[in-house]
């Protein structure tokens, strides 16, 4: 099991359906845990439990979509070139290039996070990270309406031939 989740990992590209989507994910995530500077365990199985509710109990999935989002965490606790502001513009640059992913900004899930946190300043910033991260959603999804259409009509199609 841990070498197959090891080669999905490192081969995500080239192995998983719909990668790009779960990179999203996996940023967005990433963002709401790497501001609590004190990362609980109990993050990371959270976000398991959120990946098999999205993925309909694909343990893959889900086990790859805890594996991006801790390298994410890590970049960022490690101050490896991954600051908090860099995935803030990589997530607004990601939704200019495929807006179809602002239907993945799933505000409740992402809110559940919210329960691990005790420092009240942690916390109140999450808490704006939400907000920002729900008027983007909106935004989007009306600015790029008839885009985001013609896109998911285009993945369809591919996926149905």
């Amino acid at each position: 099991m841990g070498l197959r989740n090891f080669l999905l990992n490192a081969f995500r590209e080239l192995f998983v359906h719909h990668h790009g989507s779960l990179e999203f994910r996996a940023k967005l995530f990433a963002l709401m845990v790497a501001v609590n500077t004190a990362v609980k365990e109990e993050a990371y199985t959270l976000i398991k439990d959120i990946g098999l509710e999205i993925y309909k109990n694909d343990e893959d999935r889900a086990n790859l979509l805890v594996m991006s989002t801790k390298e994410l965490v890590k970049k960022v606790q490690d101050d490896n070139g991954l600051y908090i502001d860099t995935l803030v513009a990589n997530i607004q640059t990601e939704l200019r290039l495929v807006p179809r992913y602002a239907k993945k900004i799933d505000i409740p899930s992402l809110s559940r996070l919210l329960e691990l946190t005790t420092d009240q300043d942690t916390l109140l910033y999450q808490k704006n990270i939400l907000e920002f991260l729900q008027k983007l959603k909106e935004e989007t999804l009306q600015s790029k309406k008839s885009q985001i259409a013609e896109d998911e009509q285009k993945v369809r199609s591919k996926y149905a031939s």
